[in-house]
């Protein structure tokens, strides 16, 4: 199963002292004390509290009505383009992943507010990495189209290294390496998992590191394999069982009699 990344700052110590709390807290898969520490008062506010309530919701898949109000509310304060294009955005990720946890079909509504986003969003701009990122993963997810997935992947990894988006960048390397794993392509995997485990752990991003660490393992060869996922069990039951899609990668191993 594929997830994915909202980008944001608070990753250095330069930053702002509340995006570096609302890191934190994302971080450690606490969307909702994170969200609460911003009060929709102001349409990137709003955004930001979306967009994390969101996220909870692909990690933890619960919260989806918190995270409709909260989007319903980003889309009203949003009156540029770019504004309207980053709500229309966190709309299709929503519907992305109420599909893709099988919550309710909403593949027709995620396909057009990610239109919608590019449609708003022009090229080179911070925001438009993260939608190409998105619409790969509904080509590669959704339609089962790798090769559209790919180009797509491709144009957010260009993106988030012109913008410096290290989060982003760690989704890209890993979903790029998930597509040349299944076509048997080891070395490029290996190498795509090991980038995004690097930026993960440097950044401190506990809840996306357990499936950085699954994805790695699939790649290696025993025992790197097993000790991989004995680490990435340990940060599951760290973090209460978030994200909830991984549970069944990390299921012990059959007992041999």
């Amino acid at each position: 199963m594929a997830h994915t990344a909202m980008s944001g700052t608070g990753t250095t110590s330069d930053d702002d002292p509340l995006q570096t709390a609302v890191w934190r807290l994302r971080s450690r898969a606490c969307w909702a004390d994170a969200a609460a520490l911003l009060p929709p008062t102001t349409a990137a506010a709003a955004l930001q509290r979306a967009a994390l309530l969101v996220e909870r919701c692909l990690y933890t898949e619960q919260g989806w009505e918190e995270a409709e109000d909260a989007l319903r509310t980003a889309e009203a304060l949003a009156h540029t383009d770019e504004e309207r294009g980053a709500a229309a955005c966190e709309r299709g990720q929503l519907a992305y992943a109420a599909t893709l946890h099988g919550v309710r079909d909403r593949a027709d509504e995620a396909r057009a507010a990610l239109g919608r986003a590019a449609a708003l969003i022009p090229p080179g701009a911070a925001g438009r990495a993260l939608l190409d990122f998105r619409r790969g993963l509904l080509a590669e997810n959704l339609a089962h189209a790798p090769q559209a997935a790919r180009a797509a992947y491709r144009r957010a990894h260009t993106g988030a290294a012109a913008h410096a988006d290290a989060l982003l960048l760690s989704f890209t390397w890993r979903h790029l390496a998930g597509l040349a794993l299944r076509e048997g392509e080891l070395t490029e995997a290996r190498n795509g998992f090991a980038e995004s485990l690097r930026i993960r752990e440097e950044l401190g991003y506990l809840v996306g590191t357990a499936p950085a660490l699954v994805s790695l393992a699939d790649a290696e060869t025993e025992p790197e394999a097993s000790r991989l996922r004995e680490e990435a069990r340990r940060l599951f039951r760290l973090l209460g069982g978030v994200p909830t899609w991984l549970e069944p990668q990390l299921a012990p191993p059959a007992a041999t009699a």
